[in-house]
């Protein structure tokens, strides 16, 4: 059975699409990351007062790491209503509660105003934060895997990736311009509001240019095929039916995110806590260090996904996993310096070794997957890593510093992250030339295990 994503897409409609999910992406990666870098600055200072510094940071760092923990939820909630209903639908959703939530941050009263009732109101907002991210992804990617031309997918669904760095590379430019312009004081006193506070603009843009797009075909054609099926057979719920037939899958899935999402925190948001704490670096001096990366991270990252597609998702996504783990040691000795060029190339080269895992795995994730299971899927397998992954690692990296004086056990542990991601990506199936409409969604094995793409559609 031809498929709708045999034929590449009109030239005038993908475009749109690709920015509708960048765009989209970009925002919520911005509040997600606003908070981390925020986290690291101010908020220990604003929301945990009477604590040791250090101690403020690790709880600071907790209530960040709670965002992730609402994140497998968002993917449960969000995957499922995804492949019922269509991906459209659940990204404008997922759009309105991230930007209302990090809003709202920029309203909250701090513990000098209310007292304890503040860092419980940060912490809920969080919460909601998580919960919008882990349905974002998934939908993001999928959109545009869905449209886009098969030769060439890892190249276009690489663009909502970066939609990653260009969050990142907005808010802390945002508060890297601020704290350039703005005392201490000041920054501590209201200007922290300001980043928060202008989401609302970015989250309107955003509406506007992904209320404009049209649902995924591939998606469309597999409704038209369950509803015809109904009658026959009732459909299974995504979730059952994914853990069912793909929980191979999502098992790669989860390992391969471990060394992508550790060290990226590491890289990103402890890197600021280690440059002011150990290696005597100004707020300014690092921020301005991740701005230069998440820059070089941004431009890298579609070329990383056009690689994919000539060689396959994981001869590249194995290049970044093993790259990464190398250069942890490397990494930390050139943060020690103290030099803000040395402190630049330890960023940048992490985030170039990273955008190589990074950028595959929005279609080496989607190729895993059936149609009517594929958010669930995709989803379930990226954010419940998280929370293993990502959320305790600016903490973790945070207490091993605290209890060693060494970046050494940091190095070791994103390692170790590195070996595990290696195994788990060494064990997948290449999946590049797969057609999306025809992979195997009931019996046999599954997608990412299974020998040939050629599969019954679903």
């Amino acid at each position: 059975m031809s498929s709708p994503t045999s034929a590449p897409p009109a030239p005038s409609r993908l475009p749109r699409i690709v920015a509708a999910s960048l765009i989209g992406t970009t925002i919520e990666w911005y509040d997600f990351f606003l908070y981390g870098s925020a986290a690291a600055l101010v908020f220990n200072k604003l929301f945990f007062p009477d604590s040791d510094p250090l101690v403020g940071t690790l709880l600071s760092f907790l209530t960040y790491a709670v965002g992730f923990a609402a994140r497998p939820l968002g993917a449960l909630v969000f995957g499922h209503y995804g492949d019922r209903l269509g991906r459209k639908k659940l990204l404008v959703l997922s759009l309105v509660m991230m930007g209302g939530a990090t809003f709202a941050i920029g309203l909250l009263p701090t513990h000098a105003t209310v007292g304890a009732a503040a860092p419980v109101l940060l912490t809920t907002l969080r919460l909601v934060q998580g919960f919008a991210l882990g349905g974002e992804w998934g939908g993001a990617v999928l959109l545009v895997s869905e449209h886009g031309d098969a030769r060439r997918r890892g190249f276009w669904a690489s663009w909502p990736q970066t939609g990653a760095p260009a969050g990142q590379l907005l808010a802390t430019g945002v508060l890297s311009l601020l704290t350039a312009v703005l005392s201490d004081d000041a920054f501590g006193t209201w200007g922290w509001r300001i980043p928060f506070l202008l989401s609302g603009v970015l989250v309107l843009i955003g509406l506007w240019i992904r209320l404009s797009v049209d649902e995924s075909p591939v998606f469309k054609e597999a409704l038209a095929q369950a509803e015809s099926r109904r009658a026959e057979e009732p459909e299974k719920l995504p979730l059952v039916s994914v853990l069912r037939h793909h929980w191979r899958d999502i098992l790669v899935a989860m390992g391969a995110r471990m060394a992508e999402n550790i060290s990226y925190y590491v890289i990103t948001a402890f890197v600021l806590v280690y440059a002011t704490t150990s290696a005597d670096v100004s707020k300014q001096t690092a921020l301005n260090a991740v701005l230069i990366g998440s820059a070089v991270h941004f431009a890298v990252i579609p070329a990383w996904g056009a690689l994919s597609d000539r060689v396959g998702r994981r001869p590249v996504y194995l290049l970044g996993a093993a790259g990464i783990g190398v250069w942890m040691f490397p990494f930390f000795s050139l943060a020690d310096t103290g030099s803000f060029g040395y402190l630049v190339l330890a960023v940048t080269v992490g985030l170039v070794l990273h955008g190589a895992m990074y950028a595959p795995q929005a279609a080496f994730f989607a190729e895993m997957f059936a149609t009517r299971m594929r958010y669930s899927g995709a989803s379930i397998g990226a954010q419940f890593a998280s929370v293993a992954a990502g959320a305790p690692a600016p903490l973790i990296a945070t207490a091993l510093l605290d209890d060693y004086g060494s970046s050494t056990p940091i190095a070791l542990y994103v390692i170790a992250a590195s070996v595990l991601t290696l195994a788990a990506v060494g064990v997948a199936r290449e999946t590049r030339h797969r057609d999306l409409a025809r992979v195997e969604g009931e019996g046999g094995e599954s997608a990412g295990t299974s020998p040939t793409a050629e599969a019954r559609t679903v």
